[in-house]
């Protein structure tokens, strides 16, 4: 409860706010209860990620993303983020628990794991690349 004391043009108003649920408030002013409906707030817009293909990247003079052939089991990204490292080549073989990608997400290292042993089939993201999520990364045959 919040209590307030205004003076408009001469005029004392004692203003107690005793709810807020939503948008609408329910408040006293010199002893008399009112129900408010206050005009909502726009949400601010939220920026889009912009997301690149890998044959727009190889357009620019970039290299293209894709590494190997893409078979076997997808490591995907659980969350949006930017690759920040890949321990691991294409051919290499990996055991269960071990990380195949770091991405970085909400300023934290997140090391994403082998779920099975298996060989790296391909890799098809590169370091400082963001990827969004459910995106795959890597696969394991």
């Amino acid at each position: 409860m919040n209590e307030y004391k205004y003076t408009i043009n001469g005029n004392k108003y004692e203003v107690v706010i005793s709810d807020i649920t939503d948008n609408i408030a329910t408040l006293t002013v010199n002893g008399e209860q009112y129900t408010v409906e206050m005009e909502k707030q726009a949400e601010p817009e939220k920026p889009k990620p912009v997301v690149r293909k890998a044959a727009d990247e190889a357009e620019e003079g970039g290299s293209a993303a894709a590494s190997g052939s893409a078979t076997g089991t997808a490591i995907k990204a659980p969350l949006p983020g930017v690759i920040t490292e890949i321990p691991v080549e294409v051919g290499q073989e990996v055991a269960a628990g071990d990380t195949v990608v770091v991405l970085e997400a909400m300023k934290m290292a997140n090391a994403l794991q082998a779920e099975k042993a298996g060989k790296i089939s391909a890799i098809v993201v590169k370091v400082g690349q963001s990827v969004m999520e459910d995106e795959a990364l890597v696969y394991i045959e």
